[in-house]
């Protein structure tokens, strides 16, 4: 619907009176109140367990809302629904919480031109917090929530809870489906500090994605990352959790912090992460150790949690690197697999200047075997050899070199057996 039927153009020909003229506007007007109102939200149905699961269409009816309007009489909620306007990116709003419905074309469409429903838009930023913003029906709800909700000196209402044992409880979900009912309030979720130009997308339990840049912000809620570059310099930060030790008071904007948020994905340009100190910075092996992650001031990728998994379901994991590949921890690095190959023109064991040659196992076992035969060759003629010194007969060779002989039957056995080879590890 044109809001100005005639345009901007037309309005000065005179066609219409002035009186006619604001009539037609104000008729304008009032149709399109009666098509984009606020609502509260009584319930959603967000599985197939909610009594009214066949009302809203099933699995078609994903995301309905029940609603009663703001600061109207009418409330529909018996029997109307609203269903999410975006079909791509959808924000499920709570209990209490206020939408902006639209009146729109559905899909009645072809029965008749007419046939319209609402649909909703994200829940309003009342409070101007991602956790949520519900704001029940205060002739229903009365007193109750006066403890939440103050106005501050200059008349402004904000919600600023500390304690969770001295809070109202507010009714966030379905009050007709157990089975859905799983937010659960928390006092301690931050909002994000913003700063100049950034677009950012929060959710409600601590998650959040930041298309932000290096900025120098003379707040005294700086970020810890633009210690480094200029401002403008891009940056992505996705971060799923915020510290665990965090202020109670959850209405003060926080910024997000590598070392302390539960998981993080950095995507840097010219900035620093100062506090990103990673649990081991070993690197002996070196002999120009690389640029510890928290001073490099190059474009990096740094990822944080408590365990990081990277899997190929069907391929292969390659990495690559232009310098080097650095495996540092505290602990140990184990490889498992069916087959291992390393190729290089220098391998070096327990140092970087280990000088020591490794043996060529197979070579080593042929001299090995050769040198055993010649000692034996020798034991057996000492074995039965017979000496007269000074006419008396001396044996004491003989006994000797029969346990010589013993010892390298022994030795030949290993060394033709194939024991003293390892049976995984190769070398050329």
């Amino acid at each position: 619907m044109a809001l100005y039927k005639t345009g901007l153009a037309n309005s000065t020909k005179g066609s219409s009176s002035p009186s006619s003229t604001s009539g037609e506007y104000q008729g304008q007007i009032t149709d399109l109140k009666s098509q984009i109102v606020a609502a509260r939200v009584t319930d959603i149905v967000l599985d197939e367990n909610h009594p009214k699961w066949d009302i809203v269409g099933e699995w078609n009816g994903i995301g309905a809302i029940f609603y009663e309007f703001v600061n109207q009489s009418a409330t529909g909620t018996a029997t109307n629904y609203a269903l999410p306007y975006d079909a791509q990116l959808k924000t499920y709003p709570l209990v209490n919480e206020i939408v902006l419905l639209f009146s729109l074309p559905d899909n009645g469409m072809g029965q008749s031109t007419d046939s319209k429903s609402y649909f909703y838009l994200k829940p309003l930023n009342i409070w101007n917090h991602p956790h949520h913003d519900a704001y029940p029906n205060p002739t229903t709800y009365g007193r109750k929530q006066k403890r939440d909700y103050d106005a501050t000196d200059k008349g402004v209402v904000v919600r600023q809870v500390k304690d969770k044992e001295n809070f109202d409880d507010i009714d966030l979900n379905s009050p007709i489906n157990p089975s859905q009912n799983t937010f659960v309030e928390k006092v301690d979720i931050h909002p994000l500090m913003p700063f100049m130009g950034d677009s950012l997308l929060e959710g409600r339990y601590g998650q959040s994605l930041r298309f932000g840049s290096t900025a120098k912000s003379q707040s005294e809620k700086k970020n810890n990352w633009s210690s480094a570059g200029n401002n403008g310099d891009p940056i992505t930060i996705l971060r799923n959790g915020q510290p665990t030790k965090v202020s109670p008071e959850g209405w003060i904007p926080i910024t997000e912090n590598i070392r302390q948020d539960l998981s993080s994905i950095y995507l840097t340009s010219y900035q620093q992460l100062k506090t990103f100190k990673v649990a081991s910075e070993l690197y002996q092996s070196y002999t120009t150790p690389p640029i510890v992650p928290s001073l490099f001031t190059q474009p990096q990728i740094a990822i944080n949690s408590n365990r990081v998994v990277i899997n190929a379901s069907s391929d292969s994991i390659l990495l690559s690197a232009e310098k080097s590949i650095g495996l540092s921890t505290g602990g140990s690095v184990n490889i498992d697999a069916t087959s291992n190959y390393i190729s290089s023109n220098d391998i070096r064991l327990g140092s970087k200047d280990a000088k020591q040659s490794i043996l060529l196992g197979d070579d080593t076992i042929e001299i090995l075997r050769d040198l055993t035969f010649a000692i034996k060759d020798l034991a057996t003629i000492l074995q039965v050899e017979r000496n007269w010194p000074e006419g008396v007969l001396s044996t004491s060779y003989n006994s000797i070199a029969g346990n010589v002989i013993i010892c390298l039957d022994s030795i030949m056995e290993s060394l033709n057996n194939n024991s003293l080879k390892s049976k995984s590890t190769k070398i050329i």
